[in-house]
Parts: C-alpha cells; sequence; structure tokens
C-alpha cells in the first residue's frame, strides 16, 4: 500500500523589501542655511551700517562738488574732483612723505622688536614684570602718547634738551618746529608706540620654536649670529610676513599721533595724507574734494591688502606643496 502523494505547491516567497523614502535634504538644507544667515545677520549689520555704507557715501561724494555747509547742495560732477587732485601736488607730496614714514616707523619697528623680542625670551629675572612693561606703550591712548612726547621734545622744558645739554651737546632743539628733525622726531614716536605689538607676536613666534634645532646648530659649529639666521629667521619667515604687512597698512593709515604732535607742520613736512584729508574736508570743508582724496586712498590700501593676501595664499601654498 503506497502512501498518497502530496502535489507540491508553490513555494512561499518573502515578502519584497520596501523601498526606503529619501529623506528630505533639500528642506534641512534650506533650514540650516536659514539658521546660518540669522546667526551672521547680527555681526553683519553693524559692518554694514558703520562701514560699508560710509564707504558708498564717501564714493558718491567724490563725484560730487558737496561742502561742509548748513544747507549743502550737491551738484554731480563727474571726474572733475580726480582730475583736480591729480594736479595736487600738495596731496601727492603728503603722499612721498606718507610712504617715508610707513616704511620707516614699518621697518625699524621690527628690528626694535626683534631685539627686544629676543631679550624677553631669555632667561631674565623679573621676566613677567618686564613683559608687562614692555606693552605699556601699547596700552596708551594715542593722544596721551602724543601729549607726552610733545612734553619730552618740548625746547624749554623737555628732558631730551635737558640731557643734551648736560653732557655738553645744544639744548636748544625745537624737534618738532624744525624743517630737519620733526618727521625723524615723529618717525620716533611711531616706532615707540607700535613696537610692542610686534614685539609680542614675534615673542610668540620664538617660543614656538623647538630647541632642539638651536642646539643641533651649536653641535655643528654654528655661532649665535649663524643660529639666528639659519633657524630663528627661517622659522620666523611668516610671522614677519604677516605682522610687517600689517604694520605697514596701519602706519599708512595713521592719523590722531602725527595731528596731535604736529598737526603736519612744519610746512606740511609731516603732512600724512590721511591728515591732508582730514583738513581739507573739516578745515577747507570741501568734502566732495576730501572724498575724492579718501577713494584713492581707499584703493592704495585695498592693493597692499590684496599684495599681503597673495603672499599668504603663496606661504600657505607653499608649506602644503600643492
Amino acid at each position: 500500500m503506497t502512501a498518497p502523494t502530496v502535489e507540491a505547491g508553490p513555494r512561499p516567497t518573502a515578502p519584497a523589501p520596501q523601498r526606503q523614502k529619501p529623506r528630505r535634504t533639500g528642506g534641512m538644507a534650506r533650514s540650516k542655511r536659514r539658521e546660518a544667515i540669522a546667526l551672521v545677520i547680527p555681526s553683519l549689520l553693524p559692518i554694514l551700517v558703520l562701514s560699508v555704507a560710509p564707504l558708498l557715501v564717501g564714493v558718491g561724494l567724490a563725484f560730487t562738488d558737496a561742502r561742509l555747509v548748513r544747507n549743502p547742495e550737491y551738484t554731480f560732477v563727474g571726474m572733475d574732483n580726480f582730475v583736480r587732485l591729480a594736479d595736487n601736488s600738495f596731496f601727492w607730496d603728503s603722499f612721498r612723505i606718507g610712504m617715508i614714514w610707513a616704511v620707516s616707523v614699518t621697518l625699524l619697528q621690527l628690528v626694535a622688536a626683534m631685539g627686544l623680542a629676543l631679550l624677553l625670551n631669555s632667561d631674565l629675572k623679573l621676566q613677567g614684570l618686564t613683559r608687562v612693561l614692555a606693552l605699556i606703550p601699547w596700552a596708551m591712548p594715542p593722544v596721551v602718547v602724543a601729549i607726552m612726547w610733545r612734553m619730552i621734545y618740548s625746547p624749554n622744558a623737555g628732558p631730551l634738551n635737558a640731557f643734551l645739554g648736560s653732557v655738553g651737546l645744544p639744548d636748544d632743539v625745537n624737534w618738532l618746529a624744525n624743517f630737519s628733525t620733526a618727521l625723524p622726531a615723529v618717525i620716533v614716536v611711531g616706532i615707540w608706540v607700535g613696537m610692542p605689538q610686534t614685539t609680542v607676536t614675534l615673542l610668540a613666534g620664538l617660543q614656538q620654536i623647538p630647541d632642539e634645532l638651536h642646539e643641533a646648530a651649536a653641535i655643528d659649529g654654528a655661532n649665535a649670529w649663524r643660529r639666528f639666521t639659519a633657524v630663528t629667521i627661517p622659522s620666523l619667515r611668516p610671522i614677519i610676513t604677516s605682522i610687517t604687512s600689517l604694520n605697514f597698512i596701519w602706519n599708512f593709515n595713521s592719523f590722531s599721533l602725527v595731528y596731535v604732535l604736529t598737526e603736519g607742520g612744519p610746512g606740511g613736512r609731516t603732512m600724512l595724507p590721511m591728515l591732508y584729508t582730514y583738513l581739507e574736508a573739516f578745515k577747507n570743508r570741501n568734502i566732495g574734494y576730501a572724498a575724492a582724496m579718501g577713494v584713492v586712498l581707499v584703493v592704495v590700501v585695498v592693493l597692499l591688502l590684496a599684495i599681503y593676501l597673495w603672499s599668504q595664499f603663496r606661504q600657505d601654498r607653499d608649506s602644503t606643496g600643492k
């Protein structure tokens, strides 16, 4: 007796996996973008209101004959202010003086700050106090610094002339009113004011240089000067480039220090371009003409900033090898 055969039916198949619905990444991206904009706007508004808007207004005034009067009436004059400025020998002379000032102060600041940074990086007694004292010129307001140095340079009761008289040198020099000494005297003040900032930056770079590099150079027979030129300077080159470029831009835009010291005198020997623009705007009341000067100076500063950014980009590219 045989068992009955059972016909095999179709095997049950597993249910097909359901396709997952694609995530709505577009909505999430838009939401994150809105959040980012909401976070940026509070910091962006002051820049737009206090920097961009006045800049645009100044550029617009450069093409008018605006004057600083009670009821001003502006007339569009096109490029007349710039044509007039091209023939203004006093402005271009102030530009030349500004370049002398910026280059001299920047380079001498770097040399003096390098020496002070090397000194502060050594094992000094009361090192913390010494570093704090080195920052005093940076912490003082420029107007206070200018008043203090005017007292030092005073031809009658200034300590500088008193010291010169005590060692048998001429003690009646009017440092800020003499044609030959006014600009060097102002440059000395500019170096003294800006040196702490450069010193702190270089000191931070010196502390990042491994001691092993100096020890290896000393073992190879390198003296102190050779170690400075072969180890210290190459290690600080990116910092030196950055701080020198920024210092040059800041020094070129100097105003308050020279204004309080000399007001551009004597005879325009210390007339920086920013100071000349200020006097043209608020003393001669030629707002439109002064705005044209400001546009020229902005273009110069932008070019300097572009050179600085290009040098930084090149250094970053060289360091990464790309």
